[in-house]
């Protein structure tokens, strides 16, 4: 079994990379986000967030209004870091639980990876970044958010060394220089697992 880390600031095509290798590899993508966003579905998860930061996180029908809960711990890390307390455990057993499937190529995509125990597991560590108007631009047209949610989003995320990765990779955008990056990377792996 391999794992593969990618990570980098959201709007970088980190999700399109690791989706695009996962296919290459025949292996499980897995977007750490969405389990994040199970974590706060979780009615035991979802009262304890209200009872912290108050039932105005809730929408009409009663589940986390995630612009809301943003616009709370975004631009205070303390915040953050109690959000992360409370839906951690559930996330690392989802993560735990994934990795005892039969597979061989394991592919994680998430911002936060370098803060948790699943980083240290990487076999191989990308980054992805990019220019970051073109990346601010793709974020507010794909996520309909203002500027100001995307400068709080952007505040929480990780300052990466580049002195710990295997493989950067400054996205471009064009389909010809993922392809190549992705081609790369494949290649890679497959020497180390002759």
């Amino acid at each position: 079994m391999k794992l593969i880390g990618i990570t980098g600031k959201t709007g970088t095509g980190k999700s399109t990379i690791a989706t695009a290798l996962a296919q290459k590899l025949d292996g499980e993508y897995v977007d750490i986000d969405k389990i994040g966003h199970q974590a706060t579905s979780d009615p035991h998860i979802t009262k304890k967030l209200c009872d912290i930061f108050g039932s105005e996180l809730l929408d009409s029908n009663g589940t986390i209004n995630r612009k809301k809960l943003g616009n709370i711990v975004f631009s205070d890390t303390d915040k953050m870091q109690i959000l992360t307390d409370i839906t951690w455990e559930y996330m690392e057993q989802e993560l735990d639980n994934i990795l005892l499937q039969k597979q061989q190529y394991f592919i994680f995509d998430w911002a936060l990876l370098p803060k948790v125990k699943f980083w240290d597991m990487c076999d191989f560590k990308i980054l992805v970044t990019s220019d970051d108007a073109i990346r601010k631009k793709r974020i507010l047209e794909r996520d309909h958010i203002s500027e100001e949610y995307l400068e709080k989003r952007d505040s929480a995320t990780l300052d990466y060394s580049k002195l710990s990765f295997d493989f950067i990779f400054n996205n471009d955008y064009t389909k010809e220089s993922m392809d190549a990056f992705i081609k790369v990377v494949y290649n890679q792996i497959m020497k180390e697992d002759a």
